[in-house]
């Protein structure tokens, strides 16, 4: 009976995982991963520019850094079930209105109200949730699995959407008619709305009921409710101050990675959908480079790992702003490409599973996700605004060497404040 018991126990925890897994990743489908594949399609359908879309992520991002904070004490009070099912819901509805190619300032109304739906009702409960999975011992697995799976839900949507696309498209790519590159890309949203959809019922049923969130912490915790002066305690703590450093540059690396296939597009001369493959490409590199991460993090330390993505990620970025690439020189591209990524998702992983080591509470862990959410999310204001302008001030490859630049100089600063993390941690040890 006992052993019927665990089975029983460790199926529902490898569901509720599944379940943290696909919602995370689909609640940013629409805003977030249709324009990583298909940056080049969705500026021609929607008639905008570099800059244009870059400022439909930055209403995004201003109504984010609004709802970070009030987020995390709403994910320690109420249920993460409810908080994402509903958030999911509410999203896969805006990509209807997407699907009808809205104007820009329908647009920025839009992304406006995803941040509410994916920050405000959905980011906190699915970070509280998966370090409760994770419990005390495992927080590098534990977000190790949740990016690597996340990438490979993207991975796998991703290469589906783009067979999709080139399916309603015509076999000449460069004959398609405005109409037809219209009707292939709205086929594509739908996809994303009903996977969204999908996820928001798949969390309903899969998440328990109850908010307790593992029996691996002590009761006392589990009781904990965010009081005024834990918020203080945490505003005192220099390790979440540092981690918040750490989220703003390894974010910054995230969203430059939106680069890649209009890189592959205007540098080395690739169509629409061999550009889609390469943004596509990049998101297979996650799942692995997550979850090898975070089982290494658990085994040798994930201020140490995290270190050693923040290095190779930076080194990365050099090469590609250094103008190494030409048309043809594709094999050196992928493996610069490929390691960078790597590095990337692997600081995704790890960047909240240092929250551990950091010594928060966990009855906190909503609050925590708050603080350092408004700071380490602030690229999602000005990254896109600021790609926007260096690659249509400086059009062609100049603008997209000025973007990795910017990449790489975060990475030292994210490494700098890694490096004092570690030093705070061995100290208390």
């Amino acid at each position: 009976m006992q052993n019927l018991d665990r089975q029983s126990s460790s199926l529902r925890r490898s569901i509720s995982l599944l379940a943290l897994i696909v919602a995370g990743e689909a609640a940013f489908f629409l805003p977030f991963v249709l324009p990583r594949i298909f940056r080049p399609t969705l500026l021609e359908v929607f008639h905008l520019t570099n800059l244009e879309l870059g400022v439909a992520f930055s209403v995004y991002g201003v109504v984010a850094m609004l709802a970070y904070f009030p987020g995390g004490p709403l994910a320690d009070r109420f249920s993460a079930r409810k908080l994402m099912a509903f958030a999911l819901l509410a999203t896969s509805i805006g990509g209807l209105v997407l699907a009808s190619i809205p104007s820009l300032a329908e647009l920025k109304v839009l992304y406006g109200f995803w941040g509410v739906t994916t920050i405000l009702l959905f980011w906190a409960p699915l970070i509280r949730a998966t370090r409760a999975w994770g419990g005390a011992n495992l927080p590098g697995r534990a977000f190790g699995m949740l990016d690597g799976g996340r990438g490979l839900v993207a991975a796998v949507i991703g290469s589906g959407a783009v067979v999709l696309f080139a399916f309603f498209m015509p076999e000449e790519v460069q004959s398609a008619t405005p109409d037809q590159r219209a009707n292939a890309f709205r086929q594509v949203i739908f996809l994303f709305s009903g996977i969204t959809f999908g996820a928001a019922v798949f969390v309903w049923f899969a998440l328990p009921r109850w908010r307790e969130p593992s029996d691996d912490l002590p009761s006392d915790d589990l009781q904990n409710k965010l009081q005024p002066k834990g918020v203080g305690r945490l505003l005192r703590m220099p390790t979440v101050w540092l981690q918040a450093v750490v989220v703003v540059c390894a974010y910054v690396g995230y969203k430059g990675l939106d680069d890649i296939s209009l890189y592959a597009f205007d540098v080395l001369d690739f169509d629409e959908i061999q550009a889609a493959r390469v943004g596509t490409l990049s998101m297979w590199v996650r799942p692995f480079a997550a979850i090898a991460a975070g089982f290494l993090a658990d085994r040798f330390g994930v201020t140490r790992m995290a270190m050693l993505s923040m290095l190779v990620f930076g080194m990365g970025s050099a090469v590609i702003a250094s103008g190494a690439f030409r048309p043809g020189m594709i094999a050196f591209f992928f493996v610069i490409m490929i390691a960078t990524s790597a590095a990337v998702f692997a600081l995704r992983g790890l960047y909240y599973a240092i929250m551990e080591e950091g010594r928060v509470p966990f009855g906190d862990t909503g609050a925590a996700v708050g603080i350092v959410s408004v700071v380490g999310y602030t690229p999602d204001i000005f990254m896109g605004p600021l790609m926007g302008v260096l690659l249509d001030r400086w059009p062609g490859e100049l603008g997209h060497q000025y973007v990795f630049a910017v990449l790489t100089g975060s990475a030292m600063i994210g490494l700098v404040a890694l490096i004092f993390f570690w030093r705070i941690v061995r100290r208390s040890m």
